[in-house]
């Protein structure tokens, strides 16, 4: 630009040496009209390359955008893909899911119907006891816990103090006993014997387990003798570990000196039950 402005200056002090005034003016115009020109040229330029330059920002932008609208459709192509895989394969788990889920609620059905069925025959092992041997004794309790009947017998009626040899009178509650026991052939009957908590020491007997235990021994002898299969016996002692009561008096000693009889079905052959149940089962899915 400034060697532009030097031609010009240097060209009209030539031509200002040559031409007459008139033309000097004429040339002089004309230059200062080019000047314009340019000056105008110039800041149409400027203006051109910054436009430009925006232009360029933009379409860079714009680019970058494009990557990235490329980008994410193929995720989401991609996504829709494992999509469609997952919901086939949940599809099947779900089916799986679903069997499993009757194949169960089959077994449970199968469970409830064994359950029951031991139920029932408990419940009819109570009425059965309580009609042979009676309700009204306060000395005797029949009574259901978690499914299992228990028979409880006041010690006086069975022993006299501080014996083991039962009475005749024990004999003829347990012969009622003994009764309803052989009717169920495919349940078992242990005997626990109760004491009080009166240490306890005579002959070959030490303590209270052996008092205990030796009760219990003497019932199932007579049972045994009463016709009662002795498979189905147990014998066992629980000494004065478990009472009813507090042993501080007289009376409550007394409560706690017991035999209970406990009136169960014989757990191998209830899984045996429940195990034959599955097979079918299992034999029916199959």
């Amino acid at each position: 630009m400034k060697k532009l402005m030097l031609l010009s200056v240097f060209s009209l002090f030539i031509l200002s040496s040559c031409v007459s005034k008139k033309q000097y003016a004429e040339l002089e115009a004309k230059q200062k009209e080019t000047q314009d020109l340019l000056n105008t040229a110039t800041v149409k330029l400027n203006s051109c390359l910054s436009d430009k330059a925006a232009a360029d920002a933009r379409v860079t932008g714009l680019q970058e955008q494009l990557a990235d609208m490329r980008k994410t459709n193929q995720d989401l192509i991609d996504t829709k893909g494992n999509l469609t895989t997952l919901t086939q394969k949940g599809a099947e788990n779900l089916e799986k899911s679903l069997e499993s889920l009757k194949e169960k609620d089959l077994k449970i059905t199968r469970l409830q119907d064994a359950l029951t069925k031991k139920d029932s025959v408990t419940l009819a092992i109570v009425t059965s006891l309580k009609r042979e041997v009676g309700i009204n004794d306060p000395d005797i309790q029949i009574n259901v816990e978690k499914g299992v009947v228990f028979i409880s017998i006041a010690d006086k009626l069975l022993f006299q103090s501080g014996s083991y040899n039962v009475t005749a009178r024990a004999r003829e509650v347990l012969a009622k006993v003994a009764k309803v026991v052989n009717s169920k052939p495919d349940f078992e009957c242990m005997v626990e014997g109760h004491t009080d908590s009166v240490p306890y020491k005579s002959g070959v007997l030490l303590d209270n387990w052996d008092l205990s235990v030796k009760r219990s021994t003497s019932i199932v002898r007579v049972l045994e003798d009463l016709g009662v299969n002795p498979k189905q016996l147990i014998a066992a002692g629980r000494a004065d570990y478990v009472p009813l009561v507090s042993n501080d008096t007289a009376e409550n000693r007394a409560t706690n000196r017991r035999t209970r009889i406990v009136v169960l079905p014989k757990i191998d052959q209830f899984y045996e039950m429940v195990e034959k149940e599955m097979k079918n089962l299992s034999a029916k899915g199959n």
